[in-house]
């Protein structure tokens, strides 16, 4: 690990918590959220013993909070047991909100489908009890890869009322990464469908799992239920699939809850990293519902009568967290969207939350860049050519969100009104960790701003020494959480080596780089690994990301570093116009432009190297901006690596050619 990071970022504009909004908030101004970081602070056992009794319902109370005795794998509730899916469904069969909609689905196409809680329950018992009749018990592994849908829920929740351990694998994966995650899990049922619908197109799933047990070693699967979403072609093995359909037709809708231990495996989410195999975060059940819960409720101010929309897959932590828990555990209604927001126009996510009457959005910085550009190009797809009134509460997930993003954000999708909560966390985080409360923390366009209760988050030198306000370092969490990462599947050396160094003094190590200013408010300064070292000066690439994108010209930047052999490293800025792409004298003098914007904005020594234009930056279907692709481009090398996640492989040839 290396010397801190300097930070050059300066933002000035401050949004205090509407009136109206902190009068009603489940947090309520400053001395609310002050109360509960105090309490925290003071004894935080107590604190979290106090919360997981008044929002869990446990099969068998706990009498232990933390079991710090192995750390850092901690233990929480360690002696209690409790059943996730009844503690998102049973309950609310009971607390009136049995015929509440739960789910809202929007498929592709725009048809929509409404469950209550009572009826998502029964669907989720009749699955649940086809998954016993094929013998499947608590302890297994299921992979899940499946589109967007009310049935990726049903069978998230009934593999955890069964005490099966998930595994998500995003639907737009390659069969070369599912065989992968099969493989390391030790998976004996696989639950996917035939086909999914993407922007109008099926993309076919069952065939990239046939190839994935062709790929040999996955012998322990004994059986692959498959939804029928569009009755397109597959290839059927009668020993091993199963229709959905079959399984359930039959089924009772009650099925008991098997109680299992708070600290049983919920579920296995796999990050890849740029080299080497992927990494299995584990977690648990207890702690990580509590959280999930205790966010809905805090950062998203989780009312009865909300109507709450986040954008994110269910094969990426966020739609685990706040879409198949954290929203039910909070008896809410929320729409789960089976498409991309650009179709079969710009305009598609303004219209769903005009006709659903959405309260609260969560989206990612990614597509709301995306959005601003197209909305730029055509007015009728404007987010102020919709009626967003309904909206009260806006969010941000995914990577920092620069502030000219911010401020349309808030302006034209938000009307000025909405506070937006821009949460940082991370999959091994298990949800919100650095975030407003919108009722009392006042927002910085471009900063998380400050901790949760009992969240002890601080920035550190190389040593795991705090450093001093507005000096960048390393982003830590000092204290055990409860949803915290309990291990890396199978790998526990790589879990300590990699979250918990021992040079760090025990403490969490995010793997990004941060700073705190004077009023204690966090900017995310991008990934450790994602800092460049130009001439001895290390910078954040997303500060540099957020000088261009600030640029009336610019719709999207990403910045990566390549080696310099005056420098150490050269800045290379890959950039999306708000215009069409230019090409030959047109692209130098608009790339000489945007440098020299950059060396106002934050100085000389940030000055892009490079720029590289291109209509679009290589992401993946969820809209992920995949940055490591783009450092190998910017070195000039062949891309080896996976594209099979990318919306648009040939985009990396276009920017491949330099200005």
């Amino acid at each position: 690990m290396s010397m801190s990071i300097e930070s050059t970022l300066v933002e000035t504009r401050v949004f205090p918590p509407p009136a109206d909004f902190a009068k009603q908030a489940n947090v309520s101004g400053a001395a609310g959220y002050q109360a509960l970081l105090a309490e925290a602070d003071r004894d935080p056992d107590a604190f979290w013993g106090r919360l997981a009794r008044e929002n869990l319902s446990w099969a068998k109370p706990f009498t232990q909070v933390l079991d710090e005795s192995r750390a850092p794998f901690y233990r929480w509730f360690g002696d209690g047991e409790l059943n996730i899916s009844a503690n998102c469904l049973d309950v609310n069969l009971t607390n009136g909100n049995a015929d509440k909609v739960a789910i809202i689905f929007e498929a592709d196409g725009g048809a929509v489908t409404r469950v209550t809680y009572r009826q998502l329950y029964e669907r989720v018992c009749q699955f649940a009890n086809g998954l016993k009749s094929l013998g499947y018990t608590t302890g297994e592994r299921s992979i899940i890869y499946l589109p967007m849908s009310i049935e990726a829920v049903v069978a998230m929740q009934a593999c955890a009322r069964l005490g099966i351990t998930h595994s998500v694998v995003f639907g737009g994966f390659s069969a070369k990464s599912l065989h992968e995650r099969i493989t390391d899990v030790g998976a004996t049922l696989v639950i996917t469908a035939d086909e999914q619908m993407r922007g109008g197109k099926s993309i076919p799933l069952k065939p990239a799992v046939d190839e994935a047990f062709g790929m040999g070693g996955c012998e322990a699967v004994r059986h692959c239920v498959v939804y029928q979403r569009t009755g397109g072609k597959v290839v059927w093995d009668d020993k091993r699939d199963i229709w959905m359909h079959d399984l359930v037709k039959q089924q009772s809708t009650v099925c008991e809850p098997v109680a299992v231990n708070a600290e049983h495996p919920l579920f296995i989410l796999y990050t890849s990293g740029s080299t080497g195999k992927p990494k299995g975060v584990q977690h648990s059940s207890a702690g990580y519902l509590l959280w999930a819960k205790l966010t809905m409720q805090w950062v998203f101010d989780a009312k009865a009568s909300d109507v709450f929309w986040c954008t994110a897959d269910v094969g990426w932590v966020t739609g685990h967290t706040y879409i198949a828990y954290g929203p039910l555990a909070a008896g809410m209604t929320q729409i789960v969207f089976e498409g991309v927001p650009t179709y079969p126009d710009a305009g598609r996510f303004w219209k769903m939350i005009q006709d659903h009457h959405v309260t609260i959005f969560y989206t990612a910085p990614t597509a709301i860049r995306s959005l601003i550009k197209a909305s730029d190009a055509n007015e009728a797809h404007h987010p102020k050519s919709y009626n967003l009134s309904s909206l009260r509460l806006l969010g941000s997930v995914g990577e920092p969100i620069n502030p000219e993003a911010w401020m349309w954000y808030h302006n034209n999708v938000g009307g000025g009104r909405c506070p937006i909560v821009d949460t940082w966390w991370q999959t091994e985080t298990g949800g919100h960790m650095i975030t407003p409360l919108p009722g009392a923390t006042p927002l910085k366009p471009g900063s998380c701003t400050t901790r949760l209760p009992g969240i002890t988050a601080a920035i550190v030198d190389e040593t795991g020494h705090d450093v001093e306000a507005g000096h960048g370092g390393f982003l830590v969490i000092k204290r055990p959480w409860p949803s915290m990462i309990r291990t890396i599947w199978g790998d526990p050396d790589r879990f300590e080596k990699s979250y918990f160094p021992s040079e760090l003094k025990g403490y969490y190590l995010a793997g990004d780089g941060a700073q705190c200013d004077a009023d204690g408010c966090f900017w995310i300064m991008g990934r450790i690994d994602d800092v460049l070292n130009v001439s001895g000066h290390r910078l954040g690439t997303m500060e540099v990301e957020s000088a261009l994108v600030s640029h009336e010209m610019v719709a999207e930047a990403a910045v990566v570093g390549r080696p310099d052999a005056t420098t150490g490293e050269a800045v290379v800025a890959f950039v999306v116009l708000k215009r069409s792409r230019p090409e030959g004298d047109e692209a130098i003098a608009i790339g000489k432009q945007l440098r020299d914007w950059v060396a106002k904005e934050i100085g000389p020594i940030a000055k892009p190297k490079e720029i590289r234009f291109g209509d679009n930056l290589p992401k993946t279907r969820s809209g992920k901006i995949m940055r490591r692709l783009l450092r190998v481009v910017a070195k000039g090398e062949a891309v080896t690596q996976d594209v099979s996640t990318l919306e648009n492989p040939a985009i990396l040839d276009q920017l491949s050619k330099p200005v």
